[in-house]
């Protein structure tokens, strides 16, 4: 689980237009462990029931939002913020890709910092004096034939950058379904009796091959991350193969 140090950043919706969207910012920032959401000048004003219907769980959140009528009261206490933008802007600010916002707002933040994510409207993004507002730009590298996210995909693309930042689940982890790992000794006792019986049916009759062709079979199963139950029933196989009197 991610770090609870430092305040996660807010999100600023500037201009949305439909109450679907704004939900869907929602959802997506509470699967993303993100809170404060603010709104600037929502078009179709506000409390939005659309909003609620798509929140799916983050129904809080929408109706904790708090609704600004310009972007400079929106962020008046915040000390760095980052706008969303899928080109460049000709404004001198760092840039900064998703996953490098998420480490420098993570530094920021356990500092103290109060910070914030710009999202620009639907149709158009954020407009240029909105972006001057910011400390820096968020752009994420995509395929450049089509760079366009609704703003719902933005928020969680960012959020979840955000939150895997501080996240320690392992890259990669064996579900064994509570079966217990096979030790090595149980393994080698399976591969001895499976290379005796190799031996025994003239598969290892070659000796210049023999040992070559041992540690092929070996690493097959080596690398597997067998469990008790697995190498069991490897067991299990070669007894019922032997009783039925396999071929030769």
């Amino acid at each position: 689980m991610p770090s609870e140090a430092g305040t996660a950043p807010c999100v600023i919706l500037c201009g949305p237009q439909m109450g679907e969207n704004i939900g869907a910012c929602a959802r997506a920032m509470k699967n993303c462990g993100l809170s404060d959401l603010r709104l600037v000048d929502p078009r179709d004003g506000w409390p939005n029931p659309a909003a609620n219907a798509m929140a799916a769980h983050a129904e809080d959140i929408v109706e904790a939002a708090t609704v600004f009528d310009t972007l400079e009261e929106a962020v008046a206490d915040l000390t760095y913020t980052y706008a969303t933008t899928a080109r460049g802007r000709d404004q001198v600010k760092p840039v900064f890709t998703a996953r490098g916002f998420a480490t420098d707002a993570r530094a920021r933040s356990t500092k103290g910092q109060r910070l914030g994510l710009l999202f620009g409207r639907e149709r158009e993004g954020l407009w240029n004096s909105e972006i001057s507002l910011s400390s820096a730009m968020i752009t994420v590298p995509l395929n450049p034939g089509n760079t366009s996210l609704n703003i719902g995909q933005a928020v969680l693309l960012v959020g979840y950058e955000w939150w895997t930042a501080a996240d320690e689940t392992p890259a990669s982890v064996l579900e064994a379904s509570g079966a217990a790992p096979a030790s090595q000794h149980m393994l080698d006792n399976f591969l001895n009796r499976l290379v005796a019986d190799l031996s025994d049916r003239s598969f290892l009759a070659i000796p210049e091959k023999r040992e070559r062709m041992i540690r092929n079979v070996r690493n097959i199963f080596q690398r597997n991350d067998l469990t008790e139950n697995e190498i069991n029933t490897l067991h299990g196989i070669f007894s019922f193969l032997k009783g039925q009197g396999g071929p030769r």
